[in-house]
Formats: structure tokens, sequence, C-alpha cells
């Protein structure tokens, strides 16, 4: 594990390294990639047997960390299969405040850029993670 530092990004490292939550958080949607349909923060939450209080933040949380590890070595975000029940489709706005973040989006979070940036990021998902995931079970 990385040490803590006195800034934030360097923090921010390590306690995104910290996260054992965040391996099988990847491991699962790996899977959900090859069924090529998305799946929401709390059916994510259920199905990972997450516990109580802050389920969905430490979701949330983990899937951010896997955004920045994917934008470091330039793979699709896979975090891009999770959507929220209540934005129509759309992934919730830290997805969308994470990928600006990281470079790879400047619109905002929720109209037709942003559906336009899901909808892309969604299908390069998919197809990556998802041949991922078949190589792994071969």
């Amino acid at each position: 594990m990385t040490a803590m530092s006195d800034t934030p990004e360097d923090n921010k490292i390590a306690v995104c390294e910290a996260l054992p939550l965040n391996s099988r958080v990847r491991a699962f949607l790996e899977q959900v990639a090859r069924q090529r349909v998305p799946i929401t923060y709390q059916a994510l939450a259920k199905a990972l047997q997450l516990s109580p209080p802050n389920t969905i933040h430490q979701l949330t949380i983990a899937l951010e960390c896997l955004m920045e590890e994917d934008a470091a070595v330039g793979h699709p975000f896979i975090a891009a299969l999770v959507i929220s029940k209540a934005r129509g489709g759309l992934p919730a706005a830290g997805f969308f405040d994470c990928a600006r973040r990281v470079a790879q989006y400047s619109g905002a979070e929720e109209g037709p850029d942003a559906r336009a940036f899901h909808a892309a990021a969604f299908d390069a998902a998919v197809t990556f993670w998802g041949a991922a995931a078949e190589a792994k079970s071969d």
C-alpha cells in the first residue's frame, strides 16, 4: 500500500490502492460486460453483498478509482456499465465529474452530450471488457 502523503492527489491514489472492493467490482463488471447490458448502482451493490452504511457511496468511490486506473492505461471506463435508475439510463453525476478530472470528457452531467459520451463509453466498455472476460474464461 502506498503511504499517505501531504497532497490530495497522492492521498486519493493511496485510498484507491487500499480498497479491496475495487478488484471485486472490476471482476464482477467484466462479467456484466459479456452480457452487454448495464447494471444499476443498487443492483451492483446487492450483487457484491455490500454492507451498510453508505453502500452506494462505497461503490461510487471504487468506480471512480477504476475510472482513474482505466484512464491511466488507456482502457475504456468499465464504470460506464453502471447506471442510475433515477437518471434515465445515465450514470450518476460523479461518473462525468471523474471523466472530466481524467481529461476524457468536458461536457455537462446530463443532456445530449452526456448521453452521447455515455453511449460511446458503454459501447467501448462492453467490447473491450467483454473480450477480456471471455479471454480469462478460456
